[in-house]
């Protein structure tokens, strides 16, 4: 039988997303493939963690590319990031925690060119009077990442419903980042 390695990981980041602490055996059952035959894919949990922030990088991409962080207004786009990647919050939260357990001061280029990325926008919205020039773009980005996976594990829990996650999320940082009248 052939294991469709994109579909593997699919599997993998759905789990560990609910349950981060899951065993390679757990992550094998819910392929509903032998312990064995994962580890033929990935040696070992590291292995599989750097193939699973491969493809949370390719969907973070894919998510920013989606979100047009470039056009029109830096709130609205703000926004729009905030839309795009709430499918994935849970999955982002898990690979920023797990990620803090490698490579300890170093990040991957793929962190840095999303990263890169997300601190434009800050950066184009605080250009065009739209958001406090008190905050650096890097410490927004850290803000926005911290705001999308806590919403994903309070919806994961229960305690937001999932419809107003997005709405929150954006008001919430958005409410923070925006310079007030007296400035």
């Amino acid at each position: 039988m052939s294991v469709d390695r994109e579909e593997l990981l699919s599997t993998a980041a759905d789990l560990l997303t609910r349950r981060p602490t899951s065993s390679m055996d757990d992550i094998a059952k819910a392929a509903r493939i032998s312990r064995a035959t994962l580890h033929r894919h990935f040696a070992g949990r590291e292995a599989l963690i750097r193939a699973l922030e491969q493809l949370g990088l390719r969907r973070l991409d894919a998510a920013l590319d989606a979100a047009r962080t470039d056009e029109g207004d830096a709130a609205d786009a703000v926004r729009r990031v905030i839309a795009e990647t709430e499918p994935l919050a849970g999955f982002l939260g898990f690979l920023v925690t797990e990620n803090q357990l490698f490579e300890p001061g170093e990040q991957h280029a793929g962190w840095t060119r999303i990263d890169e990325r997300i601190s434009a926008l800050f950066q184009r919205g605080q250009r065009q009077g739209a958001f406090r020039i008190d905050l650096s773009p890097a410490w927004l980005t850290e803000a926005l990442y911290a705001l999308i996976t806590a919403s994903a594990w309070a919806v994961q829990d229960g305690r937001v419903a999932a419809r107003d996650s997005v709405r929150m999320t954006a008001e919430l940082l958005l409410g923070g980042v925006r310079r007030s009248v007296e400035e």
